[in-house]
């Protein structure tokens, strides 16, 4: 009898396959202001985190508190950084999106107002604040996906740093191997189909194919839980009869 299939055993949320706690920073989220609060604020460090594809900034305001932002393209040690209502549109900035003009870049956006910060974290990101109506916000988001937010909603305005940062190179497969760990991510991926018949579903066989219909119940057991997953569609999509007649 085979042992448990990867795909079970990623289900059980072992540790794993969790990204590891050694190496974080702090948690990273905007400093903790009212919606009408206003102030200056200071880059005192930049840093490096764990399993984080963008650099992490080390920002002091008030009476020697501190907080932790993805960095900014262009951000450096010393920068003065303008907070909360009134701050003029310059990247590093963070102020409410009914106070950024439309068609500025932004980055790290809240979702709901106060959370600290949720969209568009990766390093290179940013998004374009396309219109502003009736205390929403419309924002583009990097996948092209549109996406209606309360204007009252703080974001940083300008671009994350380190874009380049994903174009060097894997080498070797250790250093994969390291970074995928750091993430919490599972590496190399084994194909279901390049596996023995006792290890997964789809293996086994004189040649690599499934063998079987890659759509799986919702309710299938765990061990039989591959492929796609209750798919709402499947086969080749056909045009009505209507449309055929129409291109013919």
């Amino acid at each position: 009898m085979g042992k448990r299939i990867l795909q079970r055993r990623r289900g059980k949320a072992g540790i794993q396959f969790r990204a590891p706690v050694r190496g974080k920073v702090s948690p990273v989220r905007y400093p903790r202001l009212g919606p009408e609060s206003q102030g200056m604020a200071k880059v005192t460090a930049l840093l490096d985190e764990r399993g984080r594809s963008a650099p992490l900034a080390q920002v002091g305001y008030g009476d020697h508190r501190f907080t932790y932002v993805p960095a900014v393209s262009g951000m450096s040690v010393g920068k003065q950084l303008a907070m909360g209502v009134g701050a003029p549109p310059v990247p590093g900035n963070m102020m409410p999106l009914a106070q950024i003009p439309e068609g500025t870049r932004i980055c790290n956006i809240e979702l709901r107002q106060g959370d600290g910060g949720r969209l568009v974290r990766a390093s290179g990101t940013s998004a374009v604040l396309f219109s502003k109506a009736n205390g929403r916000a419309i924002v583009r988001l990097p996948s092209g996906k549109s996406m209606q937010i309360d204007d009252r909603c703080r974001a940083t305005v300008g671009e994350i740093a380190g874009g380049g940062r994903r174009e060097k190179p894997f080498l070797t497969a250790g250093a994969r191997h390291h970074a995928m760990r750091a993430s919490g991510r599972v590496y190399p991926r084994m194909r279901g189909i390049a596996m023995a018949v006792v290890y997964h579903p789809f293996g086994g066989g004189r040649h690599q194919h499934p063998g079987k219909s890659t759509s799986t119940s919702r309710n299938a057991p765990p061990g039989r839980k591959v492929g796609l997953i209750a798919p709402r569609k499947t086969g080749r999509r056909r045009l009505p009869r209507a449309s055929v007649e129409v291109q013919r």
